[in-house]
């Protein structure tokens, strides 16, 4: 008898502060891992400069956002900075169950509602190398007001305690280090002996029964 199921997908939580650089990283480590599907958070902010509706965020309204919150909609979802950000749970979990990685890019009060519902997912942080250092990749961005860019680092500072609340940590020195942490975390996950090792045994099973 076939007692094969189809393995669960890991799901990849990647949080960090606003400019640590954590979109670079899960950009790059798609690159090399198309096996795994990037969520699409929902955002009623406005899109930054280069980002694409449907690629970086999917971008509505604040009645539309409150219309799929009252549906239950939403595996997690929080307010950061006056804009509302949130991750549809159908779309996750379906994946995950048909056995596909899933990576999900969001904010800290959003992981923590994930972790509360899904505590077997991965969870990353990603960290800058200094408040310094963040400062500058905000700048850069040329978005900020010196106010706004004091209320941002405030917030960082205090965001890097949930760090305490995830698997793993990445320090962001040089994008391509950090990539390298990330790959070795995944394939390490994906080696881990748990639940799912019942199918490969039952590869080898099939495999003696077959000789």
């Amino acid at each position: 008898m076939n007692e094969n199921k189809t393995s669960k997908g890991l799901l990849l939580v990647v949080s960090g502060p606003s400019g640590a650089g954590k979109g670079t990283i899960c950009k790059e480590f798609l690159k090399h891992n198309c096996n795994v599907y990037p969520s699409v958070s929902t955002t009623t902010r406005n899109p930054r400069k280069k980002e694409v509706d449907g690629v970086n965020y999917h971008f509505i309204s604040k009645e539309s956002f409150n219309e799929l919150l009252k549906e239950e909609a939403f595996l997690e979802h929080a307010k950061v900075y006056g804009n509302m950000y949130g991750t549809t749970r159908n779309t996750v979990m379906s994946k995950i169950n048909e056995g596909i990685d899933v990576l999900l890019e969001i904010e800290m009060q959003g992981a923590k509602q994930v972790k509360e519902k899904y505590p077997d997912g991965i969870y990353i942080f990603i960290l800058p190398p200094s408040l310094n250092d963040l400062k500058k990749r905000i700048e850069k961005r040329g978005s900020e007001t010196p106010e706004s860019m004091e209320k941002r680092l405030e917030s960082a500072f205090d965001e890097i305690g949930f760090i305490k609340e995830y698997n793993y940590y990445i320090i962001n020195d040089e994008i391509e280090n950090a990539v390298n942490v990330m790959d070795s975390i995944y394939i390490a996950e994906k080696s881990k002996v748990n639940e799912n090792i019942n199918n490969v045994i039952n590869r080898y099973k099939e495999e003696k029964a077959n000789a």
